[in-house]
């Protein structure tokens, strides 16, 4: 009876036989146990002689015979000849798998290998010395697409302006790197063009790139800040020099001069400067540089003595201090010297021809700082024509008396020169300020002028009472002869 075709599908489909998984804790142990027996199997047989088995081929001939190598290299020309090429690296790998096997049958029943080692199963299949060499399958060039170098001037441009990796060595003809640096002039970040400028540097002559650079303007102005911030002098003389730009040449190594450390170097250093191509203007600075430099080290040499011999106090260096901080030094330390000494504060202002208002400044606070009122008072002694002297000053003498009152100038001192103040109102506020009230010795031509009664009483009260001060405003007060204007 046949059976139903149900049952002939349960049976095709049913084996008693299962595959092997590592999962299976059970099939592992019994498969290293099957291994350790052949393991076993290969030391048993490796006491015998190996000089009694014969390698024979799969046709029966001794492996080694004149025969056997005959027909070997028939049948490998013949697949040679019969078989494409196959991909490279393959062809490579297949090779070396069957030539190079150093394996036969009969060594794998003895448990060793041809070269004599002995042949055992490894511990565990991931540790096996064997790899299969397949050849390697080419990606779709969709997934190349990020590390195409074929890229548009344009493109590269943008992707540098993204913060993208961009290999700039595919450009590299002359027109290709112009048109790149073109392309990123045009997105106008300085990013862009200066990455750009740093291969144009490393991949062009000198002599080329200036060329180019020079009808490009934002280029060259990116290069040369470029240059400036990383510190390549050499380069950048050399741009500016091409350029025909001699002055920021020579302006350039004229400020070498701030890394140099020792005075005399410097010193001799500004003097080679002098003879570089500076305009008239700037030569004319260049040489006051240097000869400030020169008198201060001549200047604290002299001082220095000095002060080992008690003439002078020990005070800080004057060496390559601005010019007014050097007459502020001469002004506290050299004032009473004549004109002809070069440390006398009147031959600082001839040389270096210094304004009035900044000789008369610098003057009037030192002289102010160091106490010596006579010598401000001399500062401000003019004489005309025919002899008679009268106070002037190139300032203001409100602004006289704030610098006055700065460096604790006494009483006395601050009202001779508030008397001085031309305005009235002023005059009477900075009396008030600095309380001096000894300037109404004059004052019909203080209170009278401003004809304000209201005003002269409430300054009335705050003089002392019963003092001289006060009876000179009463009579103010009682004057008849005054038109008060309130």
């Amino acid at each position: 009876m046949m059976k139903s075709r149900p049952d002939d599908e349960d049976y095709w489909n049913n084996s008693k036989f299962k595959a092997f998984t590592f999962d299976d804790e059970d099939e592992v142990s019994r498969f290293k146990e099957s291994k350790r027996a052949v393991n076993s199997i290969g030391r048993l047989v490796e006491e015998e002689d190996d000089e009694d088995v014969e390698k024979v081929s799969w046709s029966g001939e001794p492996v080694g015979s004149i025969a056997w190598s005959v027909r070997e290299t028939e049948a490998s020309n013949q697949r040679t000849e019969r078989e494409p090429a196959p991909p490279t690296g393959a062809a490579d790998t297949l090779s070396i798998s069957r030539s190079s096997s150093g394996y036969s049958l009969s060594s794998l029943f003895k448990g060793r290998a041809k070269g004599g080692s002995s042949l055992s199963f490894p511990d565990s299949v991931d540790d096996s010395p064997f790899r299969l060499y397949a050849p390697e399958i080419r990606k779709p060039k969709s997934e190349y697409k990020d590390f195409v170098t074929d890229w548009s001037p344009e493109e590269s441009s943008r992707r540098l302006q993204q913060g993208q990796v961009v290999p700039l060595e595919k450009f590299r003809s002359l027109r290709d790197k112009l048109a790149l640096l073109d392309s990123a002039i045009s997105t106008h970040d300085g990013n862009v063009i200066t990455a750009v400028l740093i291969h144009l540097k490393r991949t062009l002559s000198r002599e080329v790139l200036f060329r180019e650079l020079e009808p490009r303007q934002t280029a060259l102005r990116h290069f040369i800040q470029h240059l400036s911030e990383s510190g390549e002098q050499k380069l950048l003389l050399q741009l500016l020099g091409a350029l025909g730009r001699r002055e920021d040449a020579a302006l350039l190594q004229y400020k070498e001069h701030k890394s140099i450390a020792d005075e005399n170097k410097r010193r001799d250093f500004l003097k080679s400067c002098l003879s570089l191509p500076f305009s008239p203007e700037d030569s004319v600075l260049l040489q006051d540089h240097f000869t400030l430099l020169e008198r201060q080290i001549l200047l604290q040499a002299t001082d220095r003595q000095a002060e080992c011999g008690g003439r002078l106090p020990g005070g800080a260096s004057v060496v390559n201090v601005p010019l007014i901080t050097t007459l502020a030094y001469c002004c506290f330390h050299h004032y009473s010297e004549s004109q002809g000494n070069f440390s006398s504060p009147l031959n600082i202002r001839q040389t270096f021809k210094l304004s009035e208002k900044q000789f008369f400044m610098t003057a009037l606070a030192a002289r102010a700082q160091m106490g010596a009122w006579p010598d401000v008072d001399a500062l401000f002694t003019s004489r005309n024509w025919l002899g008679f002297t009268r106070r002037k000053s190139p300032l203001g003498f409100q602004r006289v008396v704030d610098i006055l009152h700065k460096h604790s100038a006494p009483t006395q001192v601050l009202q001779d020169y508030v008397a001085l103040v031309d305005d009235a109102e002023t005059r009477i506020s900075l009396a008030q300020k600095h309380k001096c009230h000894d300037i109404r010795h004059q004052p019909n031509q203080t209170y009278q002028d401003l004809r304000d009664r209201q005003q002269l009483i409430r300054y009335r009260g705050k003089v002392e009472r019963g003092s001289a001060e006060e009876r000179k405003i009463d009579a103010l007060l009682n004057n008849p002869q005054i038109r008060w204007k309130n």
